[in-house]
């Protein structure tokens, strides 16, 4: 078993980012090579120096909502907040079904009705434990334009101020396509369009996968022993393109290297070794919902050669995924270094490339 105080680290608040760096490819990036244990302190933008022809970058295209909504009881006036991570079913013409975290939700019954605009409303239609509940939508035209207009970009906690207009844009990746996410892949918001056709141009491939962040990501771990933690379902996709140019990457023996740690979630969900030992994703496993935990000594990494990702939260199942697709100690010795060096940490902080 092993104690969660095993991947705790101090970080000076300071070096939390508020805000995102003034271009996305200015951000800073740690180098380092698993091979020989050498760091390197470079820009974002020097990426394509690592990247070599024939490459295969593994995108998640998913789209941050406007998953935080601010509205009231109709019965009482009451605030209520609500985060939306997961879509229930679709209700047709009745609404739209959602997972929602409550805040307060003991203020919450099943039945109450909630209003958050001019003709944009839900209903609670059930109520579990840790502020959880369900909640069926009812609006007056597309649920989606109303969730634009009326819901907020769900900052995480540490980003301590309210969203502001330049959120809406920065707060997701310039390749974002289908809506779900409650939080955003935050490795690629350090991608430009440049930055993008650069690297096809010197022949690095750019795949897509799609994984709604939602709390399978991003729920704090809070069992002493991290084996006892258990993550929250998330919705994944990997298209037949994406899936044949994979496997075809592997059985050649060039690099798949994932941006973020739900394209390594996504691609390591769906892997299986084939009857001659090969890693591959069989079409039959392309489409569904995962709960994988991935932790030193939990399972091999089948699919990823490497990972671009940002600095995570002490004792979090991100931080717990890259120490197991390198080393415990050693990861935080680099994140030591980093913080020495004075990088920046969490959703719109530096990124770090692992080869």
């Amino acid at each position: 078993m092993t104690d969660i105080l095993l991947f705790d680290y101090d970080l000076p608040e300071e070096l939390i980012a508020q805000y995102p760096a003034g271009e996305r490819d200015a951000s800073r990036l740690l180098v380092l090579d698993r091979g020989t244990g050498r760091i390197e302190h470079r820009r974002f933008s020097d990426l394509p120096e690592y990247l070599r022809s024939g490459d295969v970058l593994v995108f998640n295209d998913s789209r941050v909502m406007k998953a935080r909504l601010i509205g009231n009881k109709e019965a009482t006036g009451g605030r209520i907040e609500l985060l939306l991570t997961r879509q229930i079913d679709t209700g047709g013409t009745d609404g739209w079904l959602w997972e929602a975290i409550a805040r307060p939700a003991k203020r919450l019954h099943r039945g109450d009705r909630l209003r958050f605009g001019e003709g944009f409303s839900a209903t609670v239609m059930d109520k579990g434990e840790d502020g959880f509940v369900s909640v069926l939508f009812d609006c007056e035209g597309d649920f989606w334009d109303s969730l634009d207009r009326f819901g907020h970009t769900p900052l995480p906690p540490y980003i301590r101020r309210g969203d502001e207009d330049e959120d809406e844009e920065r707060y997701q990746t310039v390749y974002a396509r289908e809506p779900g996410s409650a939080a955003a892949p935050t490795a690629g918001l350090h991608f430009t369009e440049g930055l993008l056709a650069h690297l096809r141009d010197t022949g690095v491939e750019t795949v897509f996968v799609t994984l709604h962040v939602g709390l399978g990501t991003f729920r704090p771990v809070q069992a002493e022993v991290i084996e006892e933690h258990k993550m929250h379902e998330e919705y994944y996709h990997i298209g037949e393109d994406a899936r044949r140019r994979i496997n075809l990457a592997k059985a050649e023996g060039r690099r798949v290297i994932c941006v973020g740690t739900t394209s390594v979630r996504t691609l390591e969900s769906a892997a299986v070794r084939d009857s001659a030992g090969a890693a591959c994703i069989p079409e039959g496993n392309c489409d569904g919902g995962t709960d994988i935990f991935l932790y030193p000594g939990s399972r091999e990494f089948l699919m990823t050669d490497a990972l671009i990702t940002n600095f995570h939260l002490p004792k979090s199942t991100l931080l717990m995924l890259v120490s197991a697709f390198y080393d415990r100690e050693k990861v935080l010795d680099v994140y030591r270094e980093a913080i020495r060096e004075r990088y920046r940490f969490f959703s719109y902080g530096d990124a770090m490339l692992i080869l």
